[in-house]
């Protein structure tokens, strides 16, 4: 069967790391069987709208590979594929309910229904709608809300993620499908939608289990056939005893990405996060997850969010994608170096030793302007290395003197002569690796760490290597 799938997600803010992963699975589940992707905006809670957010969502799901077969600026038969676009639609199905008797329009002010409410709570019973319904109902028009008529049973249904689950009939009530303003609410709207664009497999978080009960009498009184259930467990919080919010600080999607996150690391993590194939791999392209993955494999429990694993597989993403076409992702790196960084040429030399020490692409900014400028001399760097402590001054500039020395004497500046020079330089002073190249790197680099010496070296060029190392000398003289 070629399945139908969707992403509903509402245009209220950014696009939250859980919300991306509910837009993953079904994706994949579409692609395995060659069936649809239906990309829906549920935009029906005008107050909470915010501008611009739509195009973020779009945005998003362009970002991580994750083509849509329908919905805006694709079109298909199904659209319109903005809910506040649907309206008439939604007129049309609730009028079946109310020429059934299945549903009534209710006058009653909020206050009333507030006083109700209140009552349930001091007498410490759930508030059924349902027990306060009107006895008359005046006819149906704008201005007020349409609620659905419960007529409580037991439920059996089965979830692809849960199995077999029962819901009884103090689940059900009179829940509002249509609002004053005309608008459905997610209730409703979720339900006609999925009925007329096909969708055969409906995705979304397990918070929706309880009001299952309310889903399959809707769908038995519209007389529809129920699609497959798939409730995904919540992404946890890192501490892993609450579901992910956006005060946990998991940024969103574009944040991600402006931080230099790469889709295919994004898609690989969060695919990951409450599913394994069963197997050891760890990288997944999205090819990979097309032809694995299995809504069977798919956790009960919730995926404890872990940002340092993310960042982890998007420095084991920029090392494959480097070995498989280093141009193609150099290219994607340009919104990330330093103004100073403007030699395309020196950037892609710089690209091509660092990127092996590379966490994100958001890195090239604070790990590369060496390359390009002279760093600021900081002798507390070098007298606070462990290595170099136990040098004095006189030691330092020695080792500096005997270093230029033997570099002003090479011809041919590459990788391997500049290591055999280093390698005669180190057998010559007696000192340690950690000592003697430690010195010469910071010299030149002022940095935490830097690439292998003889490239970081080759790349800064003959001229440059030994103006800073003179630099430095003329420091000490001067300190």
């Amino acid at each position: 069967m070629k399945a139908v799938t969707r992403f509903a997600p509402s245009p209220t803010g950014y696009i939250h790391i859980g919300n991306v992963r509910s837009a993953i699975y079904p994706y994949l589940i579409a692609k395995q069987s060659n069936g649809r992707f239906i990309l829906r905006i549920e935009d029906t809670d005008q107050a909470r709208f915010v501008a611009g957010a739509t195009d973020l969502i779009k945005e998003t799901l362009t970002w991580l590979g994750l083509d849509w077969d329908e919905g805006p600026d694709k079109g298909g038969e199904h659209g319109p594929y903005f809910q506040s676009q649907r309206r008439t639609i939604y007129h049309e199905w609730a009028k079946r309910l109310i020429d059934c008797g299945r549903a009534y329009a209710d006058s009653t002010p909020s206050e009333t229904i507030a006083k109700y409410r209140e009552a349930s709570n001091r007498a410490k019973q759930p508030f059924l709608y349902r027990n306060h319904r009107p006895a008359n109902s005046p006819a149906w028009e704008i201005g007020m809300p349409l609620r659905f008529k419960a007529m409580p049973k037991d439920y059996d249904y089965h979830d692809e993620v849960f199995g077999d689950l029962h819901m009884g009939p103090e689940t059900q009530d009179d829940i509002i499908l249509i609002k004053a303003d005309g608008l459905p609410t997610y209730n409703f709207a979720h339900i006609v939608d999925d009925a007329t664009m096909g969708v055969t497999h409906v995705l979304r978080g397990q918070e929706y289990l309880p009001s299952m009960g309310n889903y399959l009498a809707l769908y038995e009184a519209l007389g529809l056939e129920r699609p497959k259930f798939v409730h995904l467990p919540h992404i946890l919080a890192p501490t892993g005893n609450k579901k992910l919010g956006k005060r946990d600080g998991a940024k969103s999607a574009n944040d991600y990405r402006l931080d230099g996150i790469l889709p295919e690391a994004m898609l690989n993590f969060l695919a990951c996060l409450g599913w394994n194939d069963g197997s050891e791999q760890e990288l997944y392209s999205k090819q990979d997850l097309i032809a694995k993955f299995d809504i069977s494999r798919i956790q009960h429990a919730g995926a404890r969010y872990d940002e340092q694993k993310l960042i982890w597989l998007n420095g084991q993403w920029i090392r494959r994608l480097f070995a498989e076409d280093a141009p193609a992702l150099f290219a994607r790196t340009a919104e990330f170096w330093p103004a100073e960084a403007t030699d395309m040429d020196r950037r892609f030399q710089v690209f091509s030793i660092i990127y092996d020490r590379l966490k994100t692409l958001g890195d090239l900014k604070t790990m590369t302007s060496y390359f390009f400028v002279d760093p600021a001399i900081n002798l507390d760097m070098i007298e606070q290395n462990k290595p170099l402590k136990k040098l004095s001054e006189a030691e330092i500039c020695e080792l500096l003197r005997r270093s230029i020395a033997k570099l002003q004497a090479i011809d041919n500046w590459t990788p391997a002569h500049l290591q055999d020079a280093l390698n005669e330089l180190l057998a010559e002073t007696a000192q340690k690796p950690m000592t003697l190249f430690g010195l010469i790197r910071l010299s030149v680099s002022f940095a935490p760490f830097s690439p292998a010496l003889p490239d970081t070296l080759n790349v800064l060029g003959k001229a440059t290597t030994l103006a800073r190392l003179n630099a430095v000398i003329a420091a000490y003289a001067r300190d």
